[in-house]
């Protein structure tokens, strides 16, 4: 992790805490529209399943104990009729199943009109089998038997349109079909019947309207969660793909999910340095933009490489790096995976080397130890690091290569951590080291 967490950190906390559309990546406005759409299959899929059951329970009812029935539609319930009914209206919620699905698969949204018409077509079968049961029982009875309460069905069911209009639309369809029912609707066999009265029914319609206009306000909230939770996925994906250009995959995570917080700790780290060797005296024969590429080019490889074996780039150093293994993550095997990775390193270039008129030559210094892992800096400027005389001693190890014309030196502490992996090594006897009083075992690994 570098020294633009801290900059991370405020990136962050701006895209997260504000949800206006020139903060929001383009891809916001899609994702959300996915996530509205997938909440209407779900409130469609609920429509027929909740329709299928209540139409399977009166078929069995009817086919079991048919007097019932009888006796609450005065003898007029009919199979026939209630298939007629649920059959069509079955069939247009899987049409609007199925132009949901194919919209989504289109990256595409549903018109508001088909939304509305939708809505007043749902909201409008509760009116129809109340027509039938004012038919069959009167209106008087009709009002009061289950018809009217089916409204709620589609009211509760359009907060999951997640639009506050639309639910209050359908509030609305059902208060007024079911005053134009209970006051201008009077089947002629039952004219003796009282007609209702104005006032109750206003008061009772008025419900459905208020329920509606609940389920909108609920809607809207789900949405604005949706919003939310959307712009902080969106937010993430902006800031990882920032900053994982500049540190590793992990680092990012750990930034994403500990914040720039992360407390200062002792911990024992593989600490590799890599340089170029003459990189900068071939760079001045050569266009600025092909000294870019080419460096690039190879750090591609190189830091692919420490990726797999879990290592991270702490920070570049011009044309070099200084890498971790064990910090600030786990790694078991820390040394073993720090040299695995080396190995591997110095053999990429040599296949690089091949492919090139410029071959690049590396030099990596290798120690393990402890080190102070953690943020430094100051209150407005911090970036995670490790610092210790491990770091140092890796350092001096890396400037040795120069002198003893090798591209990998390990301490004796990443030797003594190999145990029979290191047979290979050559010992460089103890080796005299700029700013330590007494000579320290080097090793070279070929």
């Amino acid at each position: 992790m570098t020294s633009l967490e801290s900059h991370g950190m405020t990136v962050l906390r701006r895209l997260l805490g504000r949800h206006d559309r020139s903060l929001v990546p383009a891809g916001f406005r899609d994702a959300l529209t996915r996530e509205i759409l997938l909440t209407e299959i779900l409130r469609v899929k609920a429509v027929i399943v909740t329709v299928s059951l209540l139409v399977a329970v009166l078929t069995v009812i009817f086919l079991v104990a048919p007097s019932g029935l009888m006796k609450i539609s005065h003898g007029q319930f009919s199979v026939a009729r209630l298939y007629a009914v649920y059959t069509p209206f079955i069939l247009a919620e899987l049409w609007v199943l199925r132009l949901i699905t194919r919209r989504m698969a289109l990256h595409g949204d549903i018109p508001t009109l088909r939304r509305y018409m939708s809505a007043l077509v749902e909201t409008s079968l509760p009116t129809f089998v109340l027509y039938l049961h004012m038919n069959w029982m009167g209106p008087a009875e009709a009002l009061g038997f289950v018809a009217p309460l089916a409204y709620f069905v589609f009211i509760i069911l359009s907060t999951l349109r997640l639009d506050f209009w639309i639910s209050t639309f359908t509030g609305f369809v059902a208060a007024a079909e079911l005053l134009a029912m209970a006051m201008w609707y009077h089947p002629a066999a039952f004219a003796g019947e009282p007609a209702p009265e104005f006032d109750f029914q206003l008061i009772r319609c008025a419900m459905f309207l208020i329920g509606g206009i609940l389920a909108g306000s609920v809607g809207v909230q789900l949405r604005h969660q949706f919003e939310a939770s959307i712009a902080a996925a969106t937010a993430r994906d902006r800031v990882t793909n920032l900053f994982g250009q500049h540190v590793s995959p992990e680092v990012v995570e750990r930034l994403m999910v500990e914040g720039a917080s992360t407390a200062s700790e002792i911990r024992r780290v593989a600490v590799m340095f890599v340089d170029f060797r003459s990189f900068t005296a071939a760079a001045r024969l050569r266009p600025p933009q092909e000294v870019v590429e080419r460096l690039d080019g190879a750090f591609a490889v190189l830091v692919e490489i420490l990726d797999r074996h879990g290592g991270i780039v702490n920070k570049f150093l011009g044309d070099g790096f200084l890498a971790l293994f064990n910090a600030p993550f786990e790694v078991p095997g820390a040394a073993q995976h720090a040299v695995a990775a080396a190995r591997e390193m110095l053999a990429a270039m040599e296949r690089i080397n091949e492919a090139t008129t410029w071959p690049l030559r590396i030099g990596i210094g290798l120690h393990f130890g402890e080190v102070v892992a953690g943020n430094i800096g100051s209150p407005r400027r911090k970036e995670y690091t490790v610092i210790g005389d491990t770091v140092n001693f890796a350092a001096r190890l890396e400037a040795l290569n120069k002198q003893f014309n090798s591209q990998l030196l390990i301490s004796a502490a990443v030797h003594d951590a190999l145990g029979e992996a290191g047979d290979d090594a050559v010992s460089l006897g103890a080796v005299e080291i700029k700013g330590y009083d007494r000579p320290m075992t080097v090793w070279q690994l070929g």
